[in-house]
């Protein structure tokens, strides 16, 4: 087994077929693979082995996209680093990795040649760099087959949580990425007609798996953007070039301020998101603006995904994250690891072929991520319904305890969207002498719109009970966002109150 297999069948049976646009120009199946094999037989001479870390820092592109699959191809291990990382941010990263190689690009070259000696960096491939690509490309083959690997051998590393104290990263197997991209292509009914729209960045699981992987396995286009740009967005979609959209909840939000929306989304069929919880608010006015639903599953960059809602579109349950998918079993428990039965909210626990295979060179994350047989621990607070739903509360980090009083963000965010003035909101605690912590709330409103605290204090008087309302309204123009585009909580209560989170 080898996830670059992938790339070789779409190639085999779709060469002509372009699979993958940026910037108007375009890379057929046939193309792409044959420059992954190019990567791949100059990488094999360079002495690249089995098991090697080959890291990838670089935004989104067709290179980056032929450099993934050609040390895929090589049995080597892809370490698929944030392009935004700078200075101490990146230099933990490489530290505790080394990786033997590392595809950049020239902003990052200062950066990266500090750390070669001090981490072991052989080459560093850029145009500046010890090679250029254009090098590495004339000294491969078009032709090459992909080296086999055992299924449970790691495939990819992807960094996750935050970039300060002990770094996180989530090894993935050939296995877990194959069985997440199937899963994903099963519920969204992916065809090589479909075109893909991809600004979310490779690194992330997001654009990594749940967009590029499981496009490239049914031999669709992928149309990539380096970040997310509303213009050009609009530009392809009315142009008919895009079938599938995947963005985090705030741009969908920006798109609800375009007006005449629904006549600007071309050939558009499929709406998702993912990375954050989406408000059902915004679910609605999506649904009533463009008659397409807003798609969600439940995943994380350790396992993904773990639930989809809409297989069958009569059953989609808005405010859910779906049902459990097929081979993944989901169970949900307390702090002490006890089962609790349905209805009960607790931590989401789950077990299965899409979970990593722990995190690289950090025995002590390993231990307190899983409970016993192999369940790994969310983060996560949910509960099931019924009929099998499983409904996201919130993080088991984000819970704000008030006077003893657990309360969880997201059921405040919730109501707040309903608002007309706003925007975006995050909820967070602040430090209390009194209560312990306080709610306090940050708030971008609408344009046009101005925010009136003691309005919407009453508003939620009358929708929340009295602990849960918060006690500070903060209106800002912006908030920090992760390169996924989640609010970084943390960073606003920094911000705001000068102090560690």
């Amino acid at each position: 087994m080898n996830l670059a297999n992938n790339l070789e069948k779409s190639a085999y049976f779709f060469p002509e077929r372009p699979a993958v646009c940026e910037n108007g120009r375009t890379a057929t199946y046939q193309q792409l693979n044959e420059q992954a094999n190019r990567i791949a037989t100059s990488l094999i001479k360079m002495g690249v082995g089995q098991g090697d870390l080959i890291g990838l820092l670089a935004p989104n592109s067709m290179d980056w996209m032929s450099i993934y699959f050609g040390v895929m191809k090589t049995g080597a291990v892809a370490i698929t680093f944030s392009s935004l990382l700078k200075g101490d941010e990146l230099s933990l990263l490489v530290r505790h990795s080394q990786p033997r190689i590392v595809f950049t690009y020239n902003e990052k070259l200062d950066d990266l040649f500090r750390l070669k000696d001090p981490c072991g960096i052989e080459k560093i491939i850029s145009p500046h760099g010890d090679l250029d690509l254009g090098w590495v490309l004339q000294n491969g083959s078009p032709h090459f087959k992909a080296i086999e690997r055992d299924r449970g051998d790691t495939a990819a590393i992807l960094y996750t949580g935050g970039t300060t104290g002990t770094p996180k990263g989530a090894m993935l197997t050939h296995e877990g990425i194959n069985f997440s991209s199937f899963s994903i292509a099963h519920f969204e009914r992916n065809t090589e007609d479909d075109r893909a729209l991809c600004f979310m960045p490779f690194n992330h699981v997001f654009g990594q798996i749940h967009i590029m992987n499981a496009t490239i396995m049914t031999g669709g286009c992928l149309e990539i953007l380096p970040s997310f740009d509303l213009g050009k967005t609009l530009e392809l979609m009315a142009a008919g070039r895009i079938t599938k959209f995947f963005a985090v909840p705030t741009i969908y939000v920006r798109l609800l301020g375009v007006n005449d929306l629904s006549e600007k989304l071309g050939k558009l069929r499929y709406c998702f998101s993912a990375a954050a919880s989406l408000p059902r608010e915004i679910v609605k006015q999506w649904k009533e603006r463009t008659g397409i639903k807003i798609c969600e599953s439940y995943g994380m960059t350790e396992g993904m995904p773990v639930t989809y809602n809409h297989y069958y579109p009569d059953r989609h349950v808005v405010g859910s994250v779906g049902q459990v998918i097929h081979g993944v079993e989901v169970q949900i428990r307390d702090t002490a690891g006890n089962l609790l039965e349905q209805g009960h909210e607790g931590e989401i626990c789950f077990r299965g072929q899409v979970v990593m295979k722990g995190y690289l060179n950090n025995p002590e994350s390993n231990l307190s991520a899983f409970w016993e047989n192999g369940w790994l621990r969310s983060g996560d607070i949910g509960l099931f319904d019924s009929d099998g739903y499983l409904y996201i509360v919130d993080r088991l980090k984000d819970m704000i305890i008030t006077g003893g009083e657990n309360v969880y963000p997201r059921e405040i965010e919730e109501v707040l969207y309903v608002r007309p003035e706003v925007q975006e909101c995050a909820v967070v605690g602040f430090p209390d002498k009194e209560w312990g912590e306080r709610v306090a709330v940050f708030i971008i409103p609408k344009p046009g719109q101005n925010i009136n605290p003691e309005e919407l204090k009453a508003f939620l008087k009358s929708r929340l009970s009295p602990f849960k309302v918060p006690k500070d309204y903060i209106i800002v123009s912006e908030m920090p966002k992760s390169p996924a585009g989640k609010i970084l909580k943390r960073e606003l209560r920094k911000q705001f109150l000068g102090q560690k989170p």
